[in-house]
C-alpha cells in the first residue's frame, strides 16, 4: 500500500488535462510508442473533435523512482460545469489532485469550483502550471492568482508543458513525494466504493472501484449495500489505456474493474459500496448521491415513424450514461417523442449529437426548461418539467424556480457590461472581488432558467470571449412566473409554450409572434398568430391571405356585378377560416426554438 498513489487531474475546460494525462502515460511507458495516440483517455469521437472530456477515465501506471517501484492510479476528470458530478465521484476515490492552470489564461471559474470540491474531500493539492512555453505565459502572475483566490502555496508549484513534455518527470517525482499513500485496513471486511460504471457488450455492466478496506477476489460472493443484492465476482482487471489487465484480486488501496455479469448499469449504481456477502461491513463508504438532471427538453424524431428507433437509442445510451432520464410525451405539433432530463446544456448538445450520429436519427429538440415547484391553491405541490403541465392560473397559489450561484471571472474592462447582463437576467450580486488589477470575480445568485436562455453566448460576446463562467445549484425561490402560449389560427401550439417572468411576457410574446409571422406560409385565408397568458392576448401578428382576382373576367358593365363576386369571395374566405387548418413546417419550430433557446 505504501507504494500506491491515487490522484485526479482537475482544471478548467481546455487547460490541458487530457494532454497532460497523455504525457504521464508516455513518461511511465505504460503503452508502446505504436499504441500511443492523442487524448488516450478520451474514448468518444465527440470528445476528440471538441477537445473536451465528457466521461472521467482511470488508468494504472507503473513508475520507478530511486530504484523503488510505485503504482500510480491516474483519474482524468472532465472540465465542464455540466460534468461536475463526474469530477466529484472521481475525487472521492483519490488521495490527491493535480490542479492544472493554464499559464496564459490564469485561474478560471471552473478551476475554483473543482478546487473547493477537492478541499471538501480533504485531498492533497499539487498546483501545476501548464503551457509555460507559450509566448503569452505569465507564470508569476498565475502563481499570485492561485495564492490570492484559492489560498494554496505556489512557491513549489510544478511548471510543465504537456505538449512538449517539459517538467513531466519532475511532476511524477512530486506526485510520489507529496500525495499520501492510501489508508485502510487490509485485513478488515471487504469495503470498496463504486465510483464509475459502464456497459460492455461482452462483459455486461462493469464497476470501477476503489478498495477502501480488505480485498476483492475472483469468485468471491459480494454484496451491494445500496441495491441490497448479492453477486459473484466473475472477473477482475486493472484499468489500462489500451486494454484491461486481468488479476486474481484487488488489494486494499487499489483501483480496479469488477465484472459481475449484470444486464444493466442501474444494477451497479455509482456511489454504492461493495462488501463481502458473508462478512458485511458495518456502514457504507459514503452517502454518495446520484447525478440529478437539471435541464429538460423534448426530443422528437423529424420522421414520426422513427419513434421506436428513438426509444431504442435512448435505452442503449442510458447503459453508458445513467444520468439521463426520459419519459414518453406527445405534442399536437410534433407528434410522439420523449421529455429528456440532462445535466446541463452541453450535456444536452452531446446527447442529441450522439443520438443523431450513432443511431442515424434526425431530431428536433424543444426549448430547454428547468424543474419548477408549483404550489396549488389546495396546498399540494407538483414538480413541472414541461410548460404544458402547468396548472391553470386560478389553481396556482405560487411558483418556485431553481436558483444557481453563478461565478464569473472577467477582465476588469468588461465588468460594467457583465454586471448589466447579470442584472438583465434577474441576478442578485453576492460578491465582487479583484483577483488582480486586471481580473475581477463576480458572484451572483440568479434563476437557473436564465442561464439556459442564451446567457453564455451573450456573456462571451460582451466580453470578446474572455469571461469564464461556472454555476452551482443552491435553492428554490419564489418567482412571479406565467405560461406564455403561442396560438396559430386560434389553436395553441404546445411545443412553443414557455414559462417566463410576468414582466417579460409582453416582450417575449411580441418577439415570438414576429418570428412566427415570417415562418408561417400564407394560406387562402387570413391567419392570426397570437401570444397569450391564460385567456389574455398580449401580442398579435397577421399573415395575409393569398389573393385571387375574381373580378378579372368582368370587362366593364355595372359595378354591382363586381361587388357581387367580391362578396361571394369574402363569404367563402370567412367559411374557410372557420374550418381551415394551418400546417406548420418543421423549420418553423427549429427557427423559433433557436431564437429563444
Amino acid at each position: 500500500m505504501k507504494n500506491i498513489r491515487n490522484f485526479s487531474i482537475i482544471a478548467h475546460i481546455d487547460h490541458g488535462k487530457s494532454t497532460l494525462a497523455d504525457r504521464i502515460i508516455q513518461e511511465t511507458h505504460a503503452v508502446t510508442e505504436r499504441e500511443l495516440g492523442a487524448q488516450m483517455l478520451d474514448n468518444m469521437d465527440i470528445e476528440k473533435e471538441r477537445g473536451i472530456t465528457i466521461k472521467a477515465q482511470s488508468v494504472r501506471l507503473p513508475y520507478v523512482k530511486d530504484g523503488e517501484e510505485y503504482i500510480l492510479n491516474l483519474i482524468d476528470t472532465p472540465g465542464h460545469v455540466d460534468f461536475s458530478h463526474e469530477v466529484s465521484k472521481s475525487l472521492v476515490s483519490s488521495d490527491g489532485a493535480l490542479l492544472v492552470v493554464d499559464a496564459a489564461q490564469g485561474v478560471e471559474a471552473q478551476t475554483i469550483a473543482n478546487v473547493y470540491m477537492a478541499l471538501d474531500h480533504d485531498l492533497e493539492i499539487i498546483p501545476v502550471i501548464n503551457k509555460i512555453d507559450l509566448p503569452s505565459a505569465d507564470v508569476e502572475k498565475v502563481k499570485d492568482e492561485i495564492e490570492h483566490t484559492i489560498g494554496i502555496d505556489c512557491s513549489q508549484a510544478n511548471l510543465v508543458s504537456a505538449k512538449s513534455g517539459i517538467g513531466i518527470k519532475e511532476l511524477l517525482d512530486t506526485i510520489v513525494e507529496r500525495i499520501p499513500a492510501p489508508t485502510g485496513d487490509p485485513e478488515g471486511p471487504t469495503k470498496a466504493l463504486v465510483y464509475d460504471s459502464w456497459f460492455d457488450n461482452y462483459l455486461g455492466a462493469v464497476a470501477l472501484v476503489r478498495v477502501m478496506d480488505g480485498r476483492i477476489r475472483r469468485r468471491q460472493k459480494i454484496y451491494l449495500m445500496g441495491t441490497k443484492k448479492a453477486h459473484e465476482v466473475l472477473d477482475l482487471m486493472y484499468p489500462h489505456p489500451v486494454k484491461g489487465v486481468k488479476t486474481n484480486s484487488l488489494e486494499c488501496g487499489e483501483i480496479g474493474i469488477v465484472v459481475l455479469g449484470l444486464k444493466t448499469v442501474s444494477e451497479v449504481k455509482v456511489g454504492d459500496t461493495i462488501t463481502d456477502d458473508a462478512n458485511k461491513a458495518k456502514e457504507p463508504v459514503t452517502d454518495f448521491h446520484e447525478a440529478k438532471p437539471f435541464v429538460f427538453a423534448g426530443l422528437y424524431p423529424i420522421d414520426t415513424d422513427r419513434f421506436e428507433d428513438l426509444r431504442d437509442a435512448l435505452d442503449k445510451l442510458k447503459l453508458n450514461d445513467s444520468s439521463i432520464t426520459y419519459d414518453p410525451e406527445t405534442s399536437v405539433a410534433l407528434g410522439f417523442g420523449f421529455r429528456v432530463g440532462f445535466l446541463g446544456l452541453l450535456h444536452m448538445e452531446v446527447i442529441k449529437e450522439r443520438l443523431e450520429r450513432e443511431f442515424d436519427l434526425d431530431l428536433i429538440a424543444t426549448a430547454p426548461t428547468v424543474t419548477y415547484e408549483v404550489y396549488r391553491t389546495d396546498r399540494t405541490m407538483v414538480r413541472v418539467h414541461n410548460p404544458v403541465e402547468l396548472p391553470e392560473p386560478q389553481h396556482i397559489d405560487h411558483v418556485k424556480e431553481p436558483y444557481v450561484r453563478a461565478t464569473v471571472i472577467v477582465p476588469s474592462e468588461f465588468v460594467g457590461n457583465v454586471i448589466t447582463l447579470l442584472t438583465q437576467k434577474r441576478g442578485q450580486q453576492e460578491k465582487m472581488d479583484y483577483l488582480s488589477p486586471e481580473r475581477v470575480m463576480l458572484v451572483y445568485a440568479m434563476p437557473m432558467n436564465e442561464v439556459f436562455i442564451d446567457f453564455y453566448d451573450k456573456l462571451k460576446s460582451t466580453t470578446k470571449g474572455y469571461a469564464s463562467f461556472d454555476y452551482e445549484p443552491i435553492e428554490y425561490r419564489d418567482g412571479d412566473l406565467v405560461k406564455l402560449d403561442v396560438r396559430v389560427a386560434g389553436e395553441i401550439v404546445d411545443a412553443l409554450s414557455l414559462i417566463v417572468p410576468r414582466e417579460q411576457a409582453d416582450s417575449k410574446g411580441r418577439a415570438l409572434t414576429k418570428a412566427m409571422k415570417e415562418l408561417v406560409d400564407r394560406q387562402l385565408f387570413e391567419v392570426a398568430i397570437q401570444a397569450s397568458v391564460g385567456n389574455k392576448i398580449i401580442a398579435r401578428e397577421t399573415v395575409k391571405s393569398v389573393g385571387k382576382n375574381v373580378t378579372a373576367k368582368c370587362y366593364g358593365g355595372d359595378i354591382t356585378r363586381k361587388r357581387k363576386l367580391l362578396e361571394k369571395q369574402k363569404a367563402g374566405k370567412k367559411r374557410m377560416k372557420a374550418i381551415g387548418k394551418v400546417q406548420l413546417p418543421q423549420e418553423a419550430f427549429l427557427s423559433v426554438l433557436k431564437m429563444d433557446a
